[in-house]
């Protein structure tokens, strides 16, 4: 962290400091008028409070939160936020039992923590506005280093980096033709010129996009900047790799890179769903029940052959399972080599089972699936084994989908994407909504997409 970035940082915290002692201060003694400064016993207990929420804070922001909070906005602070709220709340309730504080109830300690919480969410928004119009003189200015960068790739990496305290003053290029300053930077040229620049100019670091240039020219590049004292950053320059799904990780040493990284790769946010998995499987299983019984009985009547079809599906990490369906056809595909899709007016549908299908009645034993963790209620449908070998011959991205469980419901059915998968637009805008939907999964997407499920118009589409 350079100069200016810890100038920065160190503001922001001070800010958030002199907002949580103000609220507090205020509150009590609104809260409490029975407190005044001129009795040494009230004075005495606001600097116990004011210790107890400051040592709190203090915690929080050193070992529960990083730097990128200060300069992030959006949802991600806003979860980032209300984690610390609870942390926040369990050490200071603990802080209050262990100095058997008992002067204020504990309604009183916990609701200037809810108020410092949303106005330090709603300022920060425009301080931070504030600082990027009026302040940018105190974000640390770049140098961009790489070979054959174009003008619309350095736009984007200047526009991203900003966010995080950059400036992007220049950008200097490894090829030995001159590049053309069609963004109109301070600072333009050969890689070759990096002393000069750095002897008339001041720059804070310097980012080397390794990709297309020579070990010896990154090694020569970083040695010219430790002679300046200049911070360096290695960064790659591969555009699939200019994502936000793509992360770096170390392992041991080492830092490697995940491509389409998801939520779900967090242990916390996969037991999230599967905690939602379990319970709302088991409450629609215990509610649906005399339904089940009245469609079980309707299929008996109606035609010979079992309740249920159970054929063949690839989940996570391409593992077989048998996903249950109540049986809607009269004769039915062999479960593990079956081949043959539903079309439109099919024959072989049984008079309940049009019904069963056109509400999606037939899917519901699936729950069972979702309930032993063979599938999730949200996620990609399951293709048949036959059908998922031909989507991998014509999308080539097809297999991304078994990062996940498949799921009963799906982004790609709530958006139309169900039924035939004949032509190529078929088939690959129901592979898109599943590769958009593993790498921009949050909790509340899955509520979304059972909300569609339920009260969206894709029930038209089923045949």
């Amino acid at each position: 962290m350079n100069s200016k970035n810890r100038f920065i940082l160190i503001n922001l915290m001070a800010f958030e400091f002199v907002l949580l002692n103000l609220v507090l201060i205020i509150y009590v003694f609104f809260r409490h008028p029975e407190f005044s400064f001129v009795n040494s016993g009230s004075v005495l207990n606001i600097l116990v409070l004011i210790a107890i929420y400051n040592v709190s804070w203090l915690l929080i922001s050193l070992y529960i939160r990083d730097n990128d909070f200060y300069l992030t906005s959006g949802y991600d602070s806003l979860k980032i936020l209300i984690k610390c709220l609870f942390f926040f709340i369990g050490f200071a309730i603990t802080l209050v039992i262990i100095l058997g504080i008992t002067f204020l109830n504990r309604s009183t300690f916990v609701a200037p923590i809810f108020i410092f919480t949303g106005i330090n969410f709603i300022s920060r928004k425009y301080l931070l506005r504030y600082l990027k119009k009026r302040g940018s003189h105190l974000f640390s200015d770049i140098l961009i280093v790489g070979s054959g960068y174009k003008a619309g790739r350095i736009r984007q990496f200047s526009k991203r980096v900003s966010q995080y305290g950059y400036n992007t003053v220049g950008y200097l290029d490894g090829q030995q033709e001159k590049p053309k300053n069609v963004l109109g930077l301070g600072i333009f040229g050969d890689l070759k010129n990096l002393t000069k620049v750095l002897t008339e100019n001041t720059v804070d670091e310097l980012f080397i996009a390794t990709a297309g240039l020579d070990h010896s020219i990154i090694e020569e590049t970083i040695t010219i900047c430790d002679s300046f004292g200049v911070r360096v950053k290695l960064m790659p320059s591969n555009p699939l790799l200019m994502s936000k799904n793509c992360k770096a990780v170390l392992i041991g040493d080492m830092a490697v890179y995940r491509f389409r990284q998801s939520r779900l790769d967090y242990y916390s946010q996969t037991l999230l769903k599967r905690f939602f998995d379990v319970g709302f499987s088991v409450l629609v299983l215990i509610l649906g029940f005399p339904i089940f019984l009245l469609v079980a009985l309707l299929i008996s009547l109606d035609s010979k052959g079992p309740i249920f079809y159970t054929p063949l599906r690839k989940g996570e990490g391409g593992k077989s399972f048998k996903c249950y369906k109540f049986r809607t056809m009269r004769v039915g595909d062999d479960p593990l080599n079956g081949s043959k899709s539903t079309v439109k007016n099919d024959p072989r549908i049984t008079r309940v089972g049009k019904y069963l299908r056109k509400m999606d009645i037939d899917e519901l034993p699936q729950f069972y699936n979702a309930l032993i963790g063979e599938m999730s209620v949200v996620g990609p449908r399951p293709h048949r084994i036959k059908l998922q070998d031909d989507f991998r011959e014509s999308v080539g991205n097809y297999m991304v989908r078994s990062y996940v469980k498949p799921g009963i419901t799906g982004w790609a059915q709530v958006n139309g994407w169900r039924g035939p998968t004949v032509t190529k637009q078929q088939k690959s805008e129901r592979v898109r909504h599943d590769v958009w939907y593993i790498e921009n999964w949050n909790f509340w997407l899955d509520l979304k997409i059972i909300f569609l499920t339920v009260f969206g118009s894709h029930h038209k589409k089923a045949f």
